[in-house]
């Protein structure tokens, strides 16, 4: 005999009551009960002391028992003190994706790793090589007079003045 703490609903239509009980798992929502240990009555104030009443030694009884409190109830028994707050997942069981897909995603990362790392290989030997030749050129640039340089910068310089020249000239 499986027992669970639940609510059972009464009071008329949009003004619900609900009455916490400890009741068979296979029992429907409203039917028998083994006992009441408390009510929930959702439309008084939430800083009204009538809006949930709980018989605490009941339900340490009931638990020590074995009964298992549903989510809402157990969340409402944390609200006093009773039991451990509710432990809400980010991504529920069913939706968690099955071992096919697992396999294929972890295949996924390794070859994704396997990439990355075959790309950082690759990149450490591009900077080795340039590494090498570039005190070949501070040879080669040493060597030549200074002169090479800034004529080749004066004429870099002179360029984009004239192209504005041009573009001022053609719309006026």
């Amino acid at each position: 005999m499986a027992l669970k703490i639940r609510l059972s609903r009464g009071g008329s239509k949009k003004r619900p009551f609900y009455r916490i009980v400890v009741a068979e798992a296979s029992a429907p929502r409203d039917g028998r009960y083994v006992e009441r240990i408390g009510h929930y009555n959702p439309m008084v104030a939430k800083d009204n002391e009538q809006r949930l009443v709980v018989n605490g030694d009941r339900v340490k009884h009931w638990l020590g028992l074995g009964a298992q409190p549903t989510e809402r109830v157990q969340k409402l028994l944390s609200a006093v003190s009773l039991t451990d707050p509710v432990k809400l997942r980010d991504q529920p069981k069913k939706s968690a994706p099955g071992k096919k897909r697992a396999e294929r995603e972890a295949e996924a990362a390794e070859a994704a790793e396997a990439a990355t790392a075959e790309a950082a290989a690759e990149e450490a030997v591009a900077e080795e090589a340039p590494a090498e030749e570039a005190p070949a050129e501070e040879a080669v640039a040493e060597e030549a007079p200074g002169e090479e340089a800034p004529a080749e910068e004066a004429v870099a310089e002179e360029a984009p003045a004239e192209e504005a020249a041009e573009d001022i000239e053609e719309k006026a």
